[in-house]
């Protein structure tokens, strides 16, 4: 075998998928110059088969369209995305699409998301790196092996096209995937609480959730319901079709569509799903709306996983050598984490690249990975506990609100700032940031258990469609105005941080005096002031005889009503049937 002389480069970047691919695309627009060597073990990149991973929000839709420069590719070949929307079944019926309830944001975000072909946009941000007389991409590559130093440059070696290749490089990136190329060798590994399943496949052509009607075209178009829901095309939405620990997509592709099942595995077996022609049994038995149209397509590709989510001990190290996308970890597709993520710590890992002192690199590193780890952690809560919720729109509504909220001040307002490289911010940051986690375990913890409590109580089924709009509570509107405050610095940023923490907290607030009306049958929850003033947000737990206690004493004490901090939407329209009588109120002692 032919042997090549030593190669030196800047960064040697394991894997050519979409979380590496980025990283390169975001090095060399930050310094043409960077020698950057990629390798990858597949013969085909992208891949034949198509890659699932396909909806962005708002942190990732902007990496891709503004810190990657690729705007006019996205408008060109991809679908924007119209938020996300939830459906659920109801008592009128579960055959066409009008019978069901539905969860969503009517207005478009005015940060631009978008519906990705993977396959398409891999090829032109390779296409691009290719432009840079730096960037090089050697695949098939066998063998691999890479020696990593404390001080000085990291050595490797593997073979390719019949020749044994061999260098250093300054920076190690793993963006093997699931491969998982150094946690496994620097034995980072961590297990995770989620053990959910995925079976997911496309189809020739478009599925438009919308015509799976029993309604002729002039009934569509007219529905009263549209005063509601709108008018832009539905299936431009991520749409999810949900129930208890598992939640169906449905997302456009020029020319195809992918739907995927993700499961929590202790309601659904993989056996039950694990091809395609069972996942489609399986969707046109529970949602039979499908059968109108899904058993005649063509599928293109099937795949999945029995098991996704991992963790792991480390991001970016101050030796040089870090981990991106699912090389790292990987919680849940809800929401589409994977693209944020890879955005963030691909953000946080290019600019410690482009330091070059080592003081100041580990400095900078004593920041990046616990945000990293912080911005990861926060979802696992989503995942590990309330995932049942999504059995139900009104405690689905009701978390996602918060989710979103938290999303919108702590994850999108300091992406789009560039402020999550500025070490005069972050420390206030996560600082902040970290007096959210006990809220957020809280309401996951609330919610959860307020879904139990309503499986045994009331019939969770509405008899007939809800609609509800998520920014109908004034909370997520006054986030979503974040999107607005640009070129902030860090004392300006962390003002708002500050106004958005409070609005969290009074979110957290009115979510548990909500559940506590709707658990007590008793409006006075969410209306007294003693009883609103005395919920301790970072000890929210469901109660029902501590609520109903405090409730008489508090309406004993005043009848003084709280003023809410921003506007409350009517969650009247999710009251269903009792299947228990109330029980009589609690008896204050004393």
């Amino acid at each position: 075998m032919e042997e090549k002389s030593l190669r030196e480069v800047d960064v040697l970047i394991i894997g050519a998928g979409l979380a590496g691919l980025s990283l390169a695309r975001q090095l060399l627009l930050a310094d043409p110059g960077k020698r950057i060597l990629m390798v990858d073990r597949q013969a085909e990149i992208p891949p034949e088969r198509q890659k699932v991973g396909e909806a962005t929000v708002q942190v990732s839709g902007y990496y891709f369209s503004r810190v990657l420069d690729l705007e006019e590719h996205l408008l060109r070949e991809h679908y924007l995305k119209y938020n996300l929307r939830f459906h659920w079944k109801t008592g009128r019926g579960d055959g066409a699409y009008e019978d069901y309830s539905q969860s969503y944001i009517r207005t478009l975000s005015n940060i631009a998301t978008y519906q990705l072909d993977r396959n398409k946009l891999e090829t032109e941000i390779l296409r691009l790196s290719r432009e840079s007389p730096g960037f090089e991409l050697i695949h098939p590559a066998t063998g691999l092996s890479v020696e990593l130093s404390e001080d000085g440059p990291h050595s490797f070696q593997f073979e390719a096209g019949g020749r044994r290749i061999a260098g250093r490089a300054t920076w190690v990136v793993d963006a093997s995937g699931r491969n998982r190329f150094l946690v496994r060798r620097e034995k980072l590994e961590r297990p995770s609480p989620i053990d959910h399943g995925s079976s997911f496949l496309w189809v020739d052509g478009l599925l438009d959730p919308e015509r799976l009607t029993g309604l002729d075209r002039k009934a569509v178009r007219v529905r009263p319901e549209r005063s509601a829901l709108g008018h832009l095309p539905t299936f431009l939405a991520t749409n999810h079709f949900c129930g208890e620990g598992f939640w169906l997509w449905v997302i456009p592709l020029h020319g195809k569509t992918s739907l995927g099942l993700v499961y929590d595995a202790a309601k659904i077996s993989s056996k039950e799903v694990g091809t395609a022609e069972k996942l489609v049994e399986w969707i046109c038995r529970e949602f039979p709306l499908f059968a109108r149209d899904l058993p005649q397509r063509k599928i293109l590709h099937h795949s999945g996983f029995t098991s996704f989510a991992y963790d792991g001990g480390q991001t970016i190290s101050p030796s040089r050598w870090a981990l991106v996308g699912e090389a790292c970890r990987f919680s849940d597709p809800l929401y589409s984490p994977g693209g944020d993520l890879i955005a963030i710590n691909n953000t946080v890992i290019a600019d410690a690249n482009l330091t070059a002192g080592r003081e100041e690199l580990a400095a900078k590193v004593r920041l990046y990975d616990p945000l990293a780890r912080a911005v990861f952690e926060a979802y696992v809560p989503s995942y590990a506990v309330s995932y049942a919720t999504l059995g139900d729109q009104e405690c689905f509504s009701l978390r996602y609100a918060w989710e979103l909220t938290v999303y919108f001040a702590f994850y999108v307002f300091p992406f789009i700032n560039d402020l999550l490289t500025d070490r005069a911010f972050l420390p206030g940051f996560l600082r902040r940031f970290g007096r959210l986690g006990p809220i957020n375990q809280g309401i996951h913890r609330l919610l959860a258990a307020y879904y139990e409590w309503k499986k045994e109580n009331v019939a969770l089924a509405a008899p007939e469609p809800v609609f509800f709009d998520f920014t109908e509570i004034g909370a997520l509107r006054a986030a979503e105005k974040t999107f607005y405050k640009i070129g902030l610095g860090a004392e300006e940023s962390r003002r708002v941080l500050d106004d958005q923490l409070a609005n969290l907290e009074e979110l957290a607030r009115w979510t548990y005096a909500h559940v506590s009306a709707a658990v007590l049958d008793d409006p006075r929850a969410t209306a007294n002031a003693a009883y609103v003033r005395g919920i301790d947000v970072g000890d929210l737990r469901f109660d029902p005889e501590a609520m109903a206690a405090r409730l008489e004493e508090s309406c004993r004490e005043t009848s003084e009503t709280y003023a809410w901090c921003f506007d409350v939407p009517c969650m009247a329209r999710f009251r269903t049937e009792r299947l228990v009588p109330m029980a009589e109120p609690a008896q204050a002692v004393g």
